[in-house]
């Protein structure tokens, strides 16, 4: 009987049990200028008004255990004045699923964010993610008014950083 030994794939950078998705453990930023956030409001499947928005910061933490990692990004427009942190991430192919809350005025809203990996290194990562959030849901739960005299039915919140 022969032994053959075969070559094993190496293990994607990263810490040990750490999703590949993930650049190394630590705390990275988004710098300005690498960055892109824009609200729609959607009435069926029209868009009536579209918006950049000013992002004030995004941050990426990755833990060094087996915890999840946490994405917070701050709004500081006329439009949007709040925060969205994700920190339940769960990860299929191509995409990854991240699930948190939109904090505006003081009350949370949960929030589904789908986020497709555009490149990824040890010390970056570079990601687009859409939300689609119920329009009249948002506005009971929190009074978020996104324009007063053009109807809509959802908003579509587009987020793309560089995390470096």
């Amino acid at each position: 009987m022969t032994t053959v030994t075969l070559p094993v794939d190496p293990t994607p950078p990263g810490a040990p049990g750490s999703p590949p998705w993930l650049p190394l453990p630590g705390r990275y930023a988004v710098a300005s200028g690498r960055s892109l956030v824009e609200l729609t409001a959607l009435c069926g499947p029209l868009p009536v008004r579209r918006r950049r928005l000013t992002l004030a910061e995004a941050t990426l933490t990755v833990p060094e255990t087996d915890e999840h990692p946490t994405l917070r990004f701050e709004f500081d427009d006329t439009h949007l004045k709040g925060a969205l942190t994700l920190d339940h991430a769960h990860a299929t192919s191509g995409t990854v699923q991240l699930t948190g809350d939109l904090g505006i005025d003081g009350t949370d809203f949960p929030v589904l964010l789908r986020l497709r990996i555009v490149e990824r290194s040890d010390d970056r990562l570079l990601g687009v993610g859409v939300a689609r959030l119920p329009y009249r849901l948002l506005r009971r739960a929190t009074g978020f008014r996104f324009g007063r005299l053009r109807p809509a039915t959802r908003l579509r919140l587009l987020i793309a950083g560089e995390f470096a």
